[in-house]
């Protein structure tokens, strides 16, 4: 079989590397494509395909994807988690040391100088008092979000001498074990920023995380404090940064979008969306979802999905695979036994996954499963999607 894949950003070709031409076709004008791979095209504002059976996003957000409308057609969105980590994290350590050696004010301090080179030196001693800072060892920085990135900032910031508090009550087993048993857990929000020096936040942006850094939280932190934002524009609440700033209890804040109501702001240095901006990144996170999507367009397997559960088979020898997508109810499994049991086909292997409203099913039955029968599984009640692999 051929497969269909259309690009709605420029992947990096390493990425699509992975895709061999013998049986992908790739293209940014394809019609009725098979998958679609993204970084950050607005797909809110894209007519999607019937034909689609998965999205990949080569980054980590999906705020550009729809895809609660996805997930109820059955279609998995992937994304990369993890392949952007250290990129990243080497920016949040930059940001967290231009905010505590006051780099920026500083330099813009020395680009106004003018005159003669002993009336430079002598305005650079007189002037360099208004930007002394502060070093890290001793100091404590609060990690909100033990994801890839989390736990990496968590790690280097305590190579680097600092004390580190964590907080992350979704933490994943695979994600504590690659943390540093150094690092401490904050018993709760209000702890973290309590107790921080500097709070860097790596959450992705829901109901629950929006405004996560606001008035109340930003009374609790210390006048020296730093807040560091390279996760989304949202998670922190700007009038109450800038209002904390400027009545001086609050000493920078460093992010990654820019806005008029930050941008020109003494004490807060905004950068144009640079966390992911490596040629290693990128690179990363295109050959993470091309594999991802092969794996699931060539074998029905299901890694890194944001909106259905992992889901990897080994396919069984001389079988049919059958893939479905389903709402999560009671007996989706049983009836689809049932209906390859009228045809007098036998199961080999199958495994069946849950993820909140929805579910997935793989089956490796011993024969053929012809157009007729996929059809009769494909009208049952419930079943989002269902095809052959």
């Amino acid at each position: 079989m051929r497969y269909r894949i259309l690009t709605l950003n420029n992947i990096s070709a390493r990425g699509l590397e992975r895709l061999p031409r013998e049986r992908y076709e790739i293209a940014a004008d394809i019609e009725r494509p098979d998958a679609i791979l993204v970084r950050s095209s607005d797909m809110h504002k894209t007519a999607i395909a019937d034909s689609v059976r998965a999205v990949g996003r080569a980054g980590a957000g999906v705020n550009n994807i729809p895809v609660a409308e996805l997930s109820k057609r059955g279609i998995p969105v992937f994304n990369s988690p993890g392949a952007n980590a250290n990129a990243v994290k080497e920016l949040v350590l930059a940001g967290l040391f231009l905010a505590a050696r006051n780099i920026c004010p500083a330099w813009s301090f020395s680009r106004s100088l003018s005159g003669d080179d002993h009336a430079i030196d002598k305005a650079v001693e007189e002037g360099k008092k208004k930007f002394v800072g502060f070093e890290m060892p001793g100091r404590t920085l609060g990690v909100v979000g033990l994801g890839a990135i989390g736990v990496e900032v968590a790690n280097s910031a305590h190579a680097l001498g600092m004390k580190v508090l964590g907080y992350d009550p979704q933490i994943t087993v695979q994600r504590a074990w690659q943390l540093s048993s150094n690092v401490e857990q904050a018993l709760s929000l209000d702890d973290l920023f309590a107790r921080s020096d500097a709070v860097t936040v790596h959450v992705p942006l829901n109901d629950q995380t929006k405004r996560l850094v606001n008035e109340s939280r930003l009374k609790l932190m210390k006048k020296t404090g730093i807040i560091l934002n390279f996760a989304r524009a949202a998670i922190v609440d700007d009038a109450a940064v800038v209002a904390a700033l400027d009545a001086g209890r609050l000493h920078a804040y460093v992010c990654d979008f820019p806005n008029n109501v930050l941008k020109d702001h003494a004490k807060v240095v905004t950068l144009p969306h640079l966390g992911a901006s490596t040629g290693e990144a990128e690179e990363n996170c295109a050959v993470m979802v091309a594999d991802q999507v092969r794996d699931f367009l060539e074998n029905g397997n299901i890694r890194n999905s944001v909106n259905y559960p992992e889901a990897v088979l080994p396919r069984a020898p001389n079988t049919t695979r059958l893939v479905i997508a389903n709402s999560n109810v009671p007996n989706m499994v049983g009836q689809i036994s049932t209906c390859l049991a009228a045809a007098k086909i036998n199961i080999a292997e199958l495994l069946n996954k849950s993820r909140g409203e929805y579910a997935y099913t793989l089956v490796d039955a011993e024969g053929t499963i012809g157009d007729d029968l996929l059809t009769r599984i494909g009208a049952i009640d419930g079943i989002l999607s269902a095809r052959i692999v």
